[in-house]
Formats: structure tokens, C-alpha cells, sequence
């Protein structure tokens, strides 16, 4: 069963990591985050689940603003052909449905089937913001200590420089 927000605030504060959370209405796209946004400073991400054509699972964390060409990402990342993974592997895998893609989502991947990819820029920020399981929050966390989680989860992402 996947695991709640609340459960995933537990698991962050049982490894020591301070987060913020902002509750909002129900965002399910980039434009709505942002129409409801407070002011938080950092990074803003969004999240693509894709599957490559060898059937390779895939999560993408970027910047929000960053446009992304599925072909060029392909070559940079090594995969397959790249598309968008079914709403209902989404689910399936990642235990989050369309809206709530959140890297801390890979906490339900127990399977190791999801390969994660952070844009290097992301590294960067002050504070990075993410929903937490939920898309009506977002969490913001130090990169360092998303980082720290990620690695706490078996999922080791593959940092690549998207500006490349």
C-alpha cells in the first residue's frame, strides 16, 4: 500500500530532514501551481513519468520553467525512445496519481523499477519544492537533504546537466 503525506513527514523526520509544507487547492499542471502560489523561494520542479520503448520506467525532475525535448532528453539520458508513462503504471508504480509526480514518490517504488533523473541545476537551488505525495501541498526541502532521501529509498538518481 503506498505510503500517505503522512507517512512520508514520519519518514522525514525519523532521518532528521526539516521540511516546509503549504497547503493549496489541487493542482494538476505547472500553470495551476503557479496561479496558486505563495511566495517560496527556491526552485519549483516538475516531474515526468515516462517509459522508454524497451519498456524502462522513468522519472524526470526539472525546473518547472525548463522545456524539455523528449528526443534530445533520450540521447542525454540514455534511454529509448521516450513517452509518457499510463496514468494507471503511474499509480501502479510510484503509488501517486497524474498531478502528484514528486520525486519523494520513489519511497513506493520498492520494486526499483523507476530510473530517476535530476536536472544538475536543481542542485543548485536554496530549496527545492515538490509536492509530498499530494498535489494539494508542496514541500519545500534542501537539495542536499532530498538527496539524502532518495538515497535512503535505493534510488540513486542520475544527475544530468539538462543544459548540455
Amino acid at each position: 500500500m503506498p505510503l500517505t503525506d503522512a507517512d512520508l513527514f514520519a519518514r522525514l523526520d525519523a532521518l532528521g530532514i526539516r521540511t516546509r509544507t503549504v497547503r493549496h487547492p489541487r493542482v494538476f499542471t505547472v500553470a495551476e501551481a503557479k496561479a496558486h502560489r505563495v511566495e517560496l523561494p527556491g526552485a519549483h520542479t516538475k516531474n515526468l513519468f515516462l517509459k522508454d520503448r524497451k519498456g524502462v520506467l522513468w522519472l524526470i525532475v526539472t525546473d518547472e520553467d525548463r522545456p524539455l525535448d523528449l528526443k534530445r532528453l533520450g540521447r542525454q539520458i540514455g534511454s529509448a525512445p521516450l513517452s509518457f508513462g499510463r496514468p494507471d503504471l503511474l499509480e501502479d508504480v510510484l503509488g501517486v496519481a497524474p498531478g502528484s509526480v514528486t520525486p519523494f514518490a520513489v519511497v513506493n517504488d520498492s520494486g526499483g523499477r523507476v530510473r530517476l533523473v535530476l536536472d544538475a541545476a536543481l542542485l543548485r537551488a536554496d530549496a527545492l519544492h515538490v509536492h509530498p505525495l499530494d498535489n494539494s501541498a508542496t514541500t519545500a526541502i534542501a537539495p542536499n537533504d532530498l538527496m539524502r532521501f532518495l538515497g535512503e529509498c535505493g534510488h540513486e538518481p542520475l544527475i544530468v546537466d539538462l543544459d548540455a
